[in-house]
């Protein structure tokens, strides 16, 4: 049993497209900003963005699930089980430049 990896994540509802990418300094720490064109309605965004975060950490969307904000722009997303190299791959999409 591996444990459960969580990863913070800024919700930006109703963008022009879908890109994950950049850091946020949110409630939960650094956080992921994932930016889906779906509207904030009946978890409509929610689940465009752990859509899109499983897609961009190359992951099946299966598991990756939210733990927690499903009403909140910041949410935080457990990824269950985590692959060895994840902490790099978010850092990777969260801080460019590093």
């Amino acid at each position: 049993m591996g444990d459960v990896f969580t990863i913070a994540v800024r919700v930006k509802p109703g963008s022009s497209r879908t890109r994950v990418g950049g850091g946020y300094a949110g409630p939960h720490g650094a956080a992921l900003v994932v930016a889906v064109t779906a509207p904030a309605v009946d978890g409509r965004a929610t689940e465009a963005a752990r859509r899109a975060l499983a897609d961009a950490l190359q992951l099946r969307p299966a598991t990756v699930s939210l733990r927690s904000g499903a009403t909140s722009r910041d949410k935080i997303f457990a990824v269950d089980p985590p692959p060895p190299d994840l902490a790099d791959r978010v850092r990777r999409l969260r801080d460019p430049s590093s």
